[in-house]
């Protein structure tokens, strides 16, 4: 019987955090764990397999270097700098994370990996690129979470406003996890029920508003306690779930387009079919006009950033 292998790299605030998750939910049986800071792995080993007896079956922690990570099915990449995003802007890591990367993936591939990476590191979108270019995968073997928990930010406070179940809203953010997203509002549903169709009154609220309370609320934790930590790694675990499970869910993440909405080679979010094969097609929703090229947009931020990471 094969056992599920997933390695966790940086074990910061969310890596952990990834890494605990996956054993709790019971998605892996084997977590590798990997930091370059060799004390903070075992340290994080010994708690984690402290907490094994507690969940639902046996899982093993063990701690790795990058060369040890080849027989991963799957790599989480969690590597980041949390003191600078006190900008409050994801791109303030930039120079720090690819730099980071460019070291890594080099190594990690150098062991012989050929699985598939999920990325959180931001910015998500700009690292996603990068460690594709750097791995050399298959197409939608390298993806990002992206705006899978911007979504779920946007769910959570159209649930607040409606008192509809958060399972029952259907409604994605696209674009950049960062300050360049949007929400095709066109395509936010009730049930089955788009929004346009729906007039009581608790649906009739000012949908930038609601866009702005969905990007912003990642600063929302951060400013008072320094990090993000339950949504995003719940985002990646349900990445790595449908990975495995071959769930051909449609999960908004950040993977690579090839024409779709009119945009070529570049990692944005949007929502894609998540299977045995990774990110293996991108969603390509019925846009407005005007939300095409707002998306567009978007995604012209994103190719700007990436110029930027070439240079580092």
């Amino acid at each position: 019987m094969s056992k599920k292998t997933v390695g966790v790299i940086g074990l910061g605030h969310v890596g952990a955090h990834v890494a605990f998750t996956l054993g709790m939910l019971g998605i892996a049986d084997h977590v590798r764990l990997c930091d370059k800071n060799e004390q903070k792995a075992v340290s994080e080993c010994q708690d984690l397999m402290d907490a094994v007896m507690f969940m639902p079956h046996r899982v093993i922690y063990t701690v790795s270097s990058y060369e040890e990570l080849s027989d991963c099915d799957i790599i989480v990449n969690a590597v980041g700098k949390i003191d600078l995003l006190k900008t409050l802007n994801r791109d303030s890591e930039l120079e720090f994370t690819v730099a980071q990367v460019n070291d890594i993936i080099p190594k990690v591939m150098a062991g012989g990996f050929h699985g598939i990476f999920v990325n959180i590191t931001n910015p998500c979108d700009v690292v996603t690129n990068r460690i594709s270019e750097l791995s050399g995968l298959p197409k939608g073997h390298v993806l990002g979470t992206g705006t899978g928990l911007d979504t779920s930010r946007l769910v959570n406070v159209l649930s607040q406003q409606t008192d509809i179940a958060p399972a029952s809203i259907h409604a994605y953010m696209l674009g950049e996890h960062g300050n360049a997203q949007m929400t095709p509002w066109s395509n936010v549903s009730f049930g089955g029920k788009a929004l346009a169709d729906c007039h009581e009154e608790k649906f009739q609220f000012d949908r930038a508003e609601m866009t702005q309370r969905a990007i912003r609320g990642g600063w929302v934790t951060y400013v008072g306690k320094g990090c993000t930590e339950y949504g995003i790694c719940s985002a990646a675990a349900r990445l790595v779930r449908a990975i495995f499970h071959d769930t051909k869910e449609i999960i908004p993440c950040s993977c690579e387009l090839s024409g779709e909405y009119g945009v070529k080679g570049v990692f944005t979010g949007c929502p894609a079919v998540i299977g045995a094969d990774g990110a293996e097609k991108p969603v390509e929703l019925r846009l407005t006009e005007e939300e095409l090229d707002e998306f567009r947009r978007c995604c012209d931020t994103i190719k700007a950033n990436y110029q930027k990471a070439l240079k580092i």
